[in-house]
């Protein structure tokens, strides 16, 4: 099975686990790059500004950081330039001209030009398009995995770059890198937010 069937079956989180060290070394990379100095590894001038309009979509700034304020949109560039392969590579830059025709068809502008209420709205219909993740065990696919599609790929992308950021990690989840004593019995109104270790 290639590459691309075995994302399209599996989906993207089964395929990074092969690839999980690259991913992690892309991640810390995006952290010391400013956005301003921001030069695109695959993605066009366009493209990057789709990658980073959606992701600011999915992810905002609420009173936590957004997928922006993590340099998400850097980490989804990275991955695609280093670890796709040149078909993959394709695929992808497929994907964001055919989500525009798709979903941006009829509206006036690409998703980039369109305003927040227009932005949301595209989302909300390419969510009830897109196929859902089956159930896993382990990492290991349960049953038959329908395509999940591209907006689904990018949209599972962008959380794992956000939740696997070392801001999020650190200042919005529990964050215990010296774990203490086991208490297996507590209230889970003791337990607070979901921990990033």
């Amino acid at each position: 099975m290639d590459r691309r069937k075995a994302l399209q079956s599996a989906g993207w989180m089964a395929g990074a686990a092969f690839t999980m060290p690259t991913l992690i070394s892309l991640l810390q990379s995006c952290k010391s790059e400013t956005r301003q100095s921001w030069q695109p590894l695959f993605f066009d001038e366009g493209e990057a500004k789709f990658i980073s309009s959606i992701v600011d979509q999915i992810l905002p700034r609420t009173n936590t950081p957004g997928a922006l304020d993590v340099k998400v949109d850097l980490f989804i560039d990275k991955v695609v330039a280093k670890t796709f392969s040149s078909e993959g590579q394709q695929d992808f830059r497929s994907g964001i001209s055919n989500f525009n025709e798709m979903y941006c068809q009829g509206l006036g502008a690409d998703f980039v030009g369109l305003n927040d209420d227009q932005k949301k709205e595209v989302l909300r219909v390419a969510e009830a398009k897109s196929g859902k993740f089956g159930g896993s065990v382990w990492g290991t696919a349960v049953g038959k995995q329908e395509p999940i599609g591209f907006y689904r790929s990018l949209k599972s992308m962008a959380i794992w770059g956000y939740f696997t950021s070392e801001e999020i990690g650190e200042k919005v989840l529990n964050y215990d890198p010296i774990p203490q004593q086991y208490l297996g019995c507590i209230p889970l109104s003791d337990v607070g937010n979901r921990y990033s270790l």
